[in-house]
């Protein structure tokens, strides 16, 4: 068969266009297929006969051929040249439509697609704000460190250490549960600054903390499961925990932390126990060590997990910090999280993605075959670099230099709070962190007060934001990403906005 006629007066290229030549000369010769100008079984010029009369490279009408075949416009054979399908591509999805209709109305008992129950359980949990902006954080943003002051120069060249030669072991697939160099760093930090006591064999290594709660949470629990959660509390906890099909149930937080006999009456018996009890998030309290043992002595009773999420505590600037829960605990029952030493997020930088558990030896093999089937595992290379920077004693100077920034800016906000802010809030106990709460008078609307806020370009959240049940209302305010000279200008508009919007005033 004689080579089909080609409408080359309809192929128009423009080589000054952004679209490439073999692109344009793709699309036209599909046009040409589909408004059936060239017939399905018809012989295409040779490439080179075609580059020849169109003036342009051979390589680009081999280009737009290759691609038309990939997508089954044009099928070719040796000895035969190339040809236009004998069944096009759309008239196959055609046939598939008529031959498959999809209406629910057509299959009586059919159901509309919709999400899982985790699914829709997962995306329930919202914030009332983005969390990051790019750049560093507005005033009184939460969650975000002064990235500026991280040794950016020292870390690209710990990670080109361990990018650079492709016959490491770095660029196979086999991790598992974390690189040995990277769990071996952090059971000897963990043991030393937090008295976590471990192997490196325990330290399942995991993408940032929700990787972690997330893990600890599809391993230890089942649909319908009672848990104890702080209230207020953690929102991503209670995401990961309410994607499991956890049955939450919240159990107020004071002074010393979360309220065990309160629990206790609540739920005697839960499956599971979620506390952050070095600096409870949002309200900033330490678990008293009385609570501690109290709550180990329950889990030991009724049989339950406690997951420690080791929230803030790096950064404390009063007192000595009081051990660990996984520690102070004989039985086994603890699963070890470090938020901010774990996820490396606030000392470091975010979007490092790093974390980890430390779990009990007889859950090592049971987790780490999990982690192995999620593949949510960290890159090796990351690992390495992070193993060298703590190795090497780079982290623990970080957190050195960072908790003295950190205590200057939250002096200055504390200051706030006392002078300008203080007819409207009062701040809630505590001895540490990167942000903290203030409690507003009991008959202020908080959401309504941070969307004031939000609009004067103040990143502050309502406390009933984290809340389960009715409580005290607050505001929830970062400080570690903002200079001093800038909080104390956000003071002040602050105290403008809350006077402007008619805040209640304490007497």
């Amino acid at each position: 068969m004689p080579a089909s006629p080609l409408p080359l007066g309809a192929i128009a290229l423009d080589g000054s266009a952004e679209v490439p030549l073999y692109r344009q000369l793709y699309e036209a010769l599909r046009e040409a297929i589909l408004a059936g100008r060239l017939r399905p079984g018809g012989r295409l010029p040779s490439s080179r006969m075609l580059a020849g009369e169109l003036g342009v490279g051979r390589n680009t009408v081999l280009a737009a051929y290759e691609q038309l075949a990939a997508e089954g416009y044009l099928e070719g054979q040796v000895g035969a040249g190339t040809r236009v399908a004998a069944i096009l591509p759309d008239s196959l999805l055609q046939l598939d439509r008529q031959a498959k209709p999809c209406s629910p109305q057509d299959r009586p008992g059919a159901n509309i697609r919709s999400l899982s129950k985790r699914g829709t359980s997962l995306s329930a949990i919202r914030r009332l704000t983005p969390f990051y902006e790019r750049g560093r954080g507005r005033a009184f943003q939460h969650g975000l460190p002064a990235i500026e002051q991280f040794p950016a120069l020292l870390w690209s060249r710990l990670l080109a250490r361990h990018s650079r030669d492709t016959r490491s072991n770095l660029f196979g697939y086999e991790v598992g549960i974390g690189l040995p160099a990277l769990r071996e760093a952090i059971a000897a930090y963990a043991g030393a600054a937090r008295g976590v006591t471990c192997s490196p064999e325990q330290v399942i290594v995991t993408v940032g903390a929700q990787g972690a709660l997330d893990l600890a949470a599809r391993m230890l629990l089942d649909p319908g499961d009672p848990v104890w959660v702080e209230d207020p509390g953690y929102l991503g906890a209670r995401g990961a925990l309410s994607g499991a099909g956890a049955s939450l149930v919240p159990v107020p937080v004071d002074e010393e932390g979360l309220d065990v006999a309160a629990g206790i009456g609540r739920h005697a018996s839960p499956r599971l126990i979620y506390v952050t009890p070095s600096h409870q998030f949002p309200l900033g309290a330490t678990l008293s060590l009385q609570r501690r043992l109290a709550l180990l002595d329950h889990a030991a009773c009724c049989g339950a997990w406690i997951v420690e999420d080791d929230y803030d505590s790096e950064y404390r600037y009063q007192g000595r910090p009081i051990a660990s829960l996984q520690g102070l605990d004989r039985g086994g029952a603890v699963i070890y999280m470090g938020t901010y030493m774990g996820t490396f997020a606030k000392t470091l930088f975010p979007a490092l993605k790093i974390g980890y558990l430390i779990v009990p030896e007889h859950l090592v093999d049971a987790f780490g075959t999990a982690i192995r089937i999620s593949g949510h595992v960290p890159p090796a290379a990351m690992q390495a670099a992070l193993a060298d920077f703590i190795g090497e004693g780079h982290y623990g100077g970080h957190v050195r230099r960072m908790r003295a920034l950190y205590a200057e800016r939250r002096s200055v906000v504390l200051s706030a709070l006392e002078d300008e802010l203080s007819p409207f809030l009062r701040a809630a106990p505590g001895e540490g962190g990167l942000q903290l709460s203030a409690f507003l008078p009991e008959s202020a609307d908080d959401r309504a007060l941070a969307e004031a806020a939000m609009k004067a370009g103040l990143h502050v959240s309502p406390l009933s934001l984290y809340r389960l049940e009715e409580g005290r209302p607050g505001l929830y305010m970062g400080y570690a990403s903002v200079p001093e000279a800038e909080l104390k200008h956000a003071a002040a508009s602050l105290a403008d906005v809350l006077r402007a919007a008619g805040a209640p005033r304490y007497p």
